[in-house]
Formats: C-alpha cells, structure tokens, sequence
C-alpha cells in the first residue's frame, strides 16, 4: 500500500530566520509513520535546512542535468547527494512558463536525478486553455511520456509524478476531488502502459495546485492521489501542519 507524501515546495520565499524557525517548529512533531513530509527550501539554504531536520526530509527546488561545469549559477544531482539531499522537484510549471525549460530538457534532469540516487517530483500540468479546450490529458500525457522517456522501467518505479493545473496555483482555485482523481487515474493508467501495471501502482502521485488545511484531506482520500506538493500554505506552519494531519487521517 502507497503511504502518503506532504512536500511543502517554500519557492524564492524566507531567509534563515525563517528556515531556522520553521525546522524548529516541525521537528517537535512527530509525524504519522504513513506520511512523509519533505520540504523544498530555497538553495542557498539547503544545507543548513538538511543539518537541522529532524523529523523531516529535505529537498531541492532544481538541478541542472551536468554533474559539474561551467554552467553559472546551476546546481549538480551529485552536489544533492553530496550533502545527502535526497528529492529534488523537477518541471515545475514556473520553470516551465517563466524559464522556458522545455519537456526534453526536463527529461534529461529526470535521468540525471535517478543516476545520482536522488528521487525526482515530475511535475506536470495543463493550463487554464488547455483545461477549457478538452485537450488537457493530451498536454499531460506529453509531459509524461517525455519526463520518463530517458528511464529504464525499472528507473520509473523511483520516480514521484506531481499533477499541478497550472490555473490552480497560486490563484486559490482548486481542482474539485473529482477532477483531480480523474486525471490521477489517467496519469496511472499512461504510466501502466509504459511500464507496466506493477510500477504504475507503486508509484506516487502527488496533486499540486492550491492545497490548504481545508481541501486536502477530501483530496488526499482519493484512490490515486497519494499526497500533495503544497506551495504557499507550507510557508505557513500551523497550517502546514495540518495538511500533515490532514494526510495522516486520510490515510
């Protein structure tokens, strides 16, 4: 049985005040056994952030796909695993729209994450047209297919998929439960028949897109969605916690 994920993905948000009082608060808690909760610092702050936690995992918000090089300003998978950071999202819908990162580029990062023993989030998304044209699971299932084209079957099983409607982020909207487990349920559906059944129903799938203490246990309660990449509401502990919570009754 797949347990479930909270990731709190903390953006280009806080200095360290704010990391050194965010891993306080979170590490007097002892979180359920069958929820994993991961935070997404900004890197500047990552190997701070990875001494202090206690009770939780960090990760990264990016990497480059290069092990080393002149490449100004990018982070390597082995630098991650380096200070034994272990997730790094990948593909998230801002490094797509803002910096233009494209689905091939986002695949050879997936691979390089996978060789480096780091576990990747694949984001992936539609936008509001995209929604509203019908041609929303075509988007989606380009964005996987490609994400996982560089990988072994056996590779994709280490890999977490995050389905994020672009039109849900940030803005408050959310995808209804329905609507979210539909297209969860698709996205498991594609990746059996890439790889097989058996790794479609061991991976997880995480849903991205305006989760807060009050949606995501009705979320979280869905048969294929396995936990959330949360974004403004993990910047806020009390309420980050309660998706935690949230996660834990779901289960």
């Amino acid at each position: 049985m797949r347990g479930l994920i909270v990731a709190g993905n903390w953006k280009m948000n806080g200095n360290q005040q704010f990391v050194d009082d965010m891993l306080f608060s979170l590490n007097k808690v002892e979180f359920s056994e069958s929820v994993e909760v991961i935070v997404f610092p900004p890197s500047v702050y990552l190997h701070a952030a990875r001494q202090q936690a206690k009770t939780v995992k960090v990760g990264a918000q990016n990497i480059f796909f290069e092990s080393s090089g002149a490449y100004t300003g990018e982070i390597s998978p082995s630098m991650l695993s380096d200070i034994d950071c272990r997730y790094v999202i990948l593909g998230h819908s801002e490094r797509r729209a803002i910096f233009s990162e494209d689905d091939d580029l986002i695949a050879k990062k997936v691979v390089a994450s996978i060789e480096n023993d780091l576990v990747p989030i694949l984001c992936v998304g539609e936008t509001l047209e995209d929604r509203e044209s019908g041609r929303f699971f075509e988007v989606i299932a380009r964005q996987v297919k490609i994400g996982l084209s560089l990988l072994q079957a056996e590779q994709v099983a280490r890999v977490i998929v995050a389905y994020e409607p672009v039109w849900a982020i940030g803005t408050g909207k959310t995808a209804s439960p329905l609507q979210a487990q539909e297209v969860h349920g698709l996205i498991r559906r594609l990746v059996a028949e890439l790889v097989g059944e058996q790794i479609s129903e061991s991976i997880s799938i995480l849903y991205g897109g305006s989760v807060n203490a009050a949606n995501a246990k009705e979320l979280f309660s869905q048969p294929d969605i396995d936990g959330g990449l949360v974004g403004g509401a993990s910047l806020k502990v009390d309420e980050f916690l309660a998706i935690c919570s949230a996660a834990a009754e779901a289960v």
